[in-house]
């Protein structure tokens, strides 16, 4: 609620050129967690004593939040989801009026309001608050029209999972209405079951999904929708990684790809490899999707993501989109007559092991003599053919090691190795020794 507040004096105070007696508005949208419900309820409180209106699209994906709020002039929009989490946790996540992330700047200025005391506006000053109706459906639309209209899928079957999450409405229609027949799993959310088992981070489910009922590929998300992996009819897995590799290939062949392609540091080396090859620039920013984001900002790009299947279309979308990111690859395998095995087929994943070592906290990996020539031994062995990165979490007290390579036996080997000597740092055993 103090949240809402705060947002909402930061917003109502902004000089938005709004008609006389017209108050701002926000789009509070949220997957299907049991805790949306409570959230949701507080987070419209402190909007409306802070005089904003608000707009409730109930279970919503992410980068529809997005979508909508550009398309309806809003304000803001706000996500309550914890992406691809297990249903305990829950975030909130702002979107500008143009639906991209707020500016630092306010975002640092609803953070310091988070302590003052609410003021309710007068009554009649205070915001209302009502329900967009046809929210899905306008969303649903906005994703069709990323695919060509010449196009369509008829005669294929796509199992879609939607991890019981906020696109369990969506993604199917999505795809009927362009064709395909279409068998829907993970679309029983309960406000319990959200990414359980299920969806982008569980792939097994659309693997067996789509031997089982005899598809042509499946579709998998997460819970909040901007993330995607998929299969094949075989149950063979395409992680984010090789589809972006698939729409920078098919891009390039059709003379559209402007610039080159930004991945993170945990892009596999066979996928920069492979696009350097075929004269597409590659970059790497740090992990997390608002840092492919600024480096496409930065370069003029359009297209970067991650191997966890964020990816980002600008010329599609302000922000990743699961399923506007999955009817690119659809295009590619439409406009080319290949199959997913076939469009990737020119790029092997090097076998890559990321191994977590569990730290004290604020442990300064950096400047550990031992660890820092572990890797650099690491490095001169796997030469050109490999890599090794070595990066905190964000989030966690942990070192992430990760090794990756042509050769599986020298990765493996070297991430255990350089965990071990991590994780004797760790505990200040004056022993070790490389």
């Amino acid at each position: 609620m103090h949240l809402g507040y705060s947002a909402g004096k930061v917003l109502a105070a902004a000089d938005w050129h709004l008609s006389k007696g017209e108050r701002p508005a926000v789009l509070i949208g949220k997957d299907t967690r049991i805790s949306g419900y409570m959230l949701e309820s507080a987070l419209q409180a402190g909007l409306s004593a802070a005089g904003v209106d608000v707009l409730l699209s109930g279970p919503t994906p992410t980068p529809a939040v997005a979508y909508l709020t550009r398309a309806l002039r809003l304000q803001a929009g706000i996500v309550i989801s914890a992406s691809h989490n297990p249903f305990e946790d829950n975030g909130i996540k702002f979107f500008s009026a143009l639906g991209t992330k707020l500016p630092d700047e306010v975002e640092h200025e609803i953070e310091s309001g988070l302590n003052a005391p609410i003021r309710t506006m007068p009554s009649a000053q205070l915001g209302k608050a009502r329900r967009v109706n046809d929210a899905r459906g306008r969303y649903i639309e906005f994703c069709k029209s990323t695919f060509p209209n010449h196009l369509d899928l008829r005669g294929w079957r796509i199992v879609v999972d939607s991890a019981h999450g906020a696109t369990y409405q969506i993604v199917g229609p999505v795809l009927h209405e362009l064709g395909a027949d279409v068998v829907a799993i993970g679309a029983q959310p309960d406000g319990l079951n959200i990414n359980y088992e299920c969806g982008a981070t569980h792939s097994a489910s659309i693997q067996e999904a789509v031997i089982r009922h005899q598809a042509d590929l499946g579709i998998a998300l997460d819970g909040d929708g901007d993330r995607v992996v998929m299969a094949d009819k075989k149950g063979v897995l395409y992680d984010g990684d090789r589809l972006i590799y698939i729409i920078a290939r098919h891009r390039q062949q059709k003379g559209t790809l402007r610039g080159g392609v930004a991945g993170t540091l945990m892009t596999n080396l066979a996928v920069e490899n492979g696009l350097k090859k075929r004269n597409i620039p590659f970059a790497r920013a740090n992990v997390g999707d608002r840092y492919v984001l600024e480096l496409l900002q930065k370069n003029g790009w359009q297209l970067g993501g991650e191997g966890s299947g964020h990816i980002i279309c600008l010329d599609k979308h302000t922000t990743g989109d699961g399923i506007i990111s999955a009817l690119q690859v659809l295009y590619a395998m439409r406009d080319s007559g290949k199959s997913l095995a076939e469009l990737a087929r020119s790029v092997t994943l090097y076998p890559q092991q990321l191994i977590n070592v569990k730290v004290p906290k604020g442990f300064d990996w950096r400047a550990d003599g031992i660890i820092e020539a572990a890797q650099a031994e690491a490095e001169r062995d796997l030469d050109t053919s490999g890599r090794v990165l070595l990066r905190a979490s964000g989030t966690e007290p942990l070192v992430r090691v990760m090794v990756e390579g042509e050769s599986g036996q020298k990765v493996k080997f070297w991430a255990e190795k350089i965990a071990d000597v991590v994780r004797h740092a760790a505990v200040g055993d004056e022993s070790r020794a490389l």
